[in-house]
């Protein structure tokens, strides 16, 4: 897959390496930053996967949360990280340690494998070692998106988050298969989930000190080096403004992916022990989809597909509220779920990354990725709270409903092109 051979030239680190290759030159593969980068996703998803895979099984029915209680967790799980990642972003930005900062988020995240393990059926304790980890992905996300835009031609951003997400994702694939042997082979020993998990987050650790090009330039550093109120300052640019509204709103009205696989499991009464398999009908189609759909959107436009995507996910919600059942439920609502994550995950930002100066590069994807955290961390607690009062079905139309509306807004809101910021 568009390999490129990877030296340790290929990007410093820093914003000096975001510039485009010169009209006319011969545009290559994917640089081999970004393949280095897609072998750190790969192994450190395993080991997120791994958790996020049990959790519904541990919580709920391990633990005995209500759906309620499992919507603040997972809410955690996948919104805390928005408070830290500005200030990820903005440090990697001033600092121009782009692997450094994401390095720290890697190790965090790998040590809270650790804080789940002797957390025992603490919610209080759950609740903290959930959010540290989600603190370690909200640190490196932001540093680790800027070095895949500023090692490639922008326009071949979506190709190359295609490749980086396709590995990324092959580790989603892999995590819940090696949860569900761990706990097929231990008899539910949770224990072991989190160990393995905790390996597999140091060596992705070590992928990235090995393997991603850590050296920087240094000669016009200070001229570079962004003030925290000039990254926010980005908000002031209507096209970028625009995206962070319409990726907030959007998340907004986005039904977390354990709530998804609860319900498929709920309506399917398969045995508990097989839910961590269903995160790999999601990830196989994502797998498939996601290097096609990055090169579709570099020739024929990010924005349509990213809100294609979005439909993909309405399309989700339609079938778990049809009387639809057996393989066929199952089989449409993983399918239609691994295309909205192919069609938008990647795509987001390869839309916002050209439009953000090179010094700002983190700092801005940072700002893009917390308004879209924020949306689904109150999804999730919006959406146990209404299972909980009104039951599955009233709440998932209350979800496809807003989703519905909300899509036709964000056509007209999301920019069709963005240029460069000064």
């Amino acid at each position: 897959m568009y390999l490129a051979s990877s030296r340790s030239t290929d990007v410093p680190d820093g914003p000096a390496s975001g510039r485009s290759p010169r009209p006319g030159t011969a545009r290559k593969g994917v640089a081999g930053t970004v393949v280095a980068l897609g072998a750190v996703s790969l192994v450190s998803d395993i080991s997120s996967e791994m958790v996020t895979a049990v959790m519904p099984l541990y919580f709920v029915l391990g633990l005995g949360l209500s759906p309620l209680q499992f919507g603040f967790l997972d809410g955690i799980h996948n919104g805390i990280s928005a408070f830290v990642r500005l200030a990820g972003g903005h440090i990697a930005d001033r600092r121009q340690r782009y692997r450094a900062v994401a390095g720290a988020g890697y190790a965090l995240s790998a040590l809270c494998k650790l804080g789940l393990l002797f957390a025992g059926t603490s919610a209080p304790a759950l609740s903290t070692a959930l959010a540290a980890d989600r603190v370690g992905k909200g640190i490196r996300t932001g540093p680790r998106d800027a070095l895949i835009t500023l090692s490639c031609d922008p326009r071949d951003l979506g190709r190359a988050f295609g490749v980086h997400r396709a590995m990324d994702t092959t580790g989603a694939l892999l995590g819940p298969l090696a949860a569900f042997a761990l706990l097929w082979a231990t008899m539910d020993s949770y224990e072991s989930v989190f160990v393995v998990s905790f390996c597999f987050g140091v060596l992705g650790v070590v992928i990235l000190l090995a393997f991603v090009p850590g050296h920087r330039e240094t000669s016009d550093r200070e001229a570079a080096a962004p003030r925290l109120r000039d990254t926010v300052g980005l908000v002031r640019e209507p096209g970028f403004r625009r995206m962070l509204i319409t990726a907030s709103a959007l998340g907004l009205v986005t039904v977390g992916d354990g709530f998804i696989f609860l319900l498929l499991q709920s309506r399917l009464d398969f045995t508990a022990g097989y839910l961590p398999l269903l995160p790999l009908g999601t990830a196989l189609v994502y797998l498939t989809l996601a290097v096609p759909f990055g090169r579709i959107a570099d020739r024929h436009g990010r924005r349509g597909l990213y809100l294609l995507g979005h439909t993909a996910l309405l399309a989700v919600y339609a079938v778990l509220l049809t009387p639809l059942g057996g393989p066929a439920l199952l089989v449409a609502a993983l399918a239609l779920h691994g295309t909205f994550y192919a069609a938008t995950d990647g795509v987001l930002m390869a839309l916002a990354g050209p439009s953000l100066p090179g010094t700002q590069r983190a700092g801005g994807l940072a700002i893009l990725q917390t308004g879209q955290a924020v949306g689904r961390l109150l999804a999730s607690v919006l959406f146990g709270a209404a299972w909980t009062t009104w039951g599955t079905q009233p709440a998932l139309a209350l979800a496809a409903a807003g989703l519905a509306l909300t899509l036709p807004i964000s056509l007209f809101l999301l920019p069709t092109q963005q240029e460069p910021t000064p």
